[in-house]
C-alpha cells in the first residue's frame, strides 16, 4: 500500500544523521522509491558535499537500479540554484523521477517554491506538505538563520524542582543526571557555537566539548565585559576555536593576553555590558548559525532581556535545594509585573532519566 509518510519519515530519520556536519545548511534526508520498494537513500552528510538528493541517486546506480518512473520523497524542497554544489531540481528531471514529495518548502529566498516550479514545468508531480511540522521542527535553526541570517538561541538550564541551579554555597555538581548531562553533550554536537558567561568560566572552568567520539565540538562563546578570563582556563587551553565578546572597558594589558589564546572582538559597551544583539549580528556574519546558551542566570537574564532567546531546555531535577541565597536559571532584575513576563508556547515535556526535560519557544 502506498504510504508517503512512512517514506517521509524515513527521508527525515536519513536527515537527522547531519546533525552538526551541514551547519549553516539543512539537514536534509531523501528516499527514492519504486514499485514499492526503496531503491536509494541519501542525506546531506557534509557542508559543500553532495545534497541528499544527489546521495540518494548515486545509492540507487551503485546498486543497480534505473531510477526512471521512481517517486522521490525529500524533506526540504530541492534546491533551484547554484550555490556550493549544482542545483538538485536539475539532477532529479535528468534522471527520470516521475513524481517528488516534498515536506516543506524551502525558507532560502534564493529557493522558496523555484526548486518546485522547475520540477512541475518538467512534468514532474509535486506533493508539498507531508509530516511538514516534523520537516519544520527538524530545520528549525537552518528556518531562522536563512530568514534572519541571525543564530538560533537555545537557552539550556539544569535546576532543581524548587528552581535553583545551586545551592547558597555555590555547589552545583550535579544536579542532574548522567542520563541528562550526556543528553546536553550531544546537543552540543549539533550546534555551532556555546556561550557563556565570563563568571561561569571563573568559577566552574568548564570544557564546554561533546566528550563522545564523533561528535564534533562546537565554537567556544565567553562574554565578558572586562576581560576577566582566566589565561589558564580550561576553555582557552582546549585547543578548539574560542572567541571573547568584551567591550571597550577592558584594559589594553588584558586585550594583548587574551588575543594569544583566542579571537577577542571588542565591542561598544551597553552601559556595562557586551551588547548580545551585536554578538548576534557578528556570529551571524560568520556563519555560525546556532548558539547553546549554558551561562548562569546573569548572562541568561540579559539574553531574555535582550529577546535574542528562541528555545529553552530546562533539565528539571526531583530534588528541593532551598535557600534564599540560592541561584536561580534567570536572574538579574527580572520582571516588574506578571504582564510584562515572556510566555513559552509550543511546550513539550519529556523525561530524561529521573530527571524532566522541559521545552518551549519564545
Amino acid at each position: 500500500m502506498h504510504n508517503p509518510e512512512h517514506y517521509m519519515e524515513q527521508a527525515l530519520k536519513l536527515a537527522a544523521k547531519g546533525w552538526g556536519l551541514t551547519n549553516p545548511n539543512p539537514l536534509v534526508g531523501a528516499v527514492i522509491v519504486k514499485d514499492g520498494k526503496i531503491i536509494g537513500e541519501g542525506y546531506h552528510q557534509k557542508i559543500g558535499g553532495p545534497h541528499a538528493e544527489i546521495n540518494a541517486l548515486e545509492d540507487a546506480r551503485k546498486k543497480g537500479h534505473d531510477v526512471t518512473g521512481s517517486t522521490l520523497y525529500v524533506n526540504l524542497e530541492p534546491c533551484s540554484h547554484y550555490g556550493r554544489t549544482p542545483p538538485c531540481s536539475e539532477a532529479i528531471i535528468k534522471a527520470g523521477i516521475k513524481e517528488v514529495y516534498v515536506g516543506m518548502k524551502d525558507p532560502n529566498p534564493r529557493v522558496s517554491g523555484r526548486g518546485i516550479k522547475m520540477l512541475q514545468d518538467a512534468g514532474i508531480e509535486v506533493n508539498v506538505g507531508i509530516l511538514e511540522k516534523e520537516a519544520i521542527k527538524l530545520n528549525e535553526i537552518f528556518i531562522k538563520y536563512i530568514t534572519t541570517k541571525m543564530p538560533f538561541v537555545i537557552m539550556k538550564a539544569a535546576m532543581s524542582i524548587d528552581g535553583k541551579i545551586a545551592t547558597f554555597t555555590g555547589d552545583s555538581k550535579w544536579i542532574t543526571s548522567e542520563t541528562s548531562r550526556e543528553y546536553v553533550r550531544r546537543i552540543r554536537g549539533k550546534v555551532a557555537s556555546i556561550m557563556v558567561g565570563v563568571n561561569t568560566v571563573i568559577k566552574d572552568d568548564p570544557l564546554l566539548t561533546t566528550r563522545i567520539e564523533g561528535l564534533k565540538d562546537p565554537m567556544k562563546i565567553i562574554i565578558d565585559s572586562y576581560g576577566r578570563t582566566p589565561l589558564n582556563s580550561n576553555v582557552l587551553k582546549s585547543g578548539v576555536n574560542t572567541i571573547i565578546f568584551t567591550t571597550d572597558l577592558i584594559d589594553k594589558n588584558k586585550l594583548s593576553e587574551l588575543k594569544k589564546y583566542a579571537d577577542v572582538i571588542v565591542l561598544k559597551a551597553k552601559s556595562t555590558h557586551v551588547p548580545l544583539k551585536k554578538v548576534m549580528e557578528y556570529l551571524g556574519q560568520m556563519e555560525i548559525d546556532s548558539v547553546l546558551l549554558e551561562g548562569g542566570g546573569t548572562l541568561n537574564w540579559s539574553a531574555v532581556k535582550d529577546g535574542i532567546v528562541d528555545k529553552v531546555m530546562f533539565f528539571i531535577s526531583p530534588m528541593i535545594i532551598g535557600g534564599v541565597g540560592a541561584k536561580t536559571p534567570v536572574e538579574g532584575n527580572g520582571f516588574e509585573t506578571i504582564n510584562q513576563c515572556l510566555r513559552l508556547k509550543n511546550i513539550t515535556v519529556t523525561t530524561v532519566d529521573t530527571d524532566i526535560l522541559l521545552e518551549g519557544y519564545f
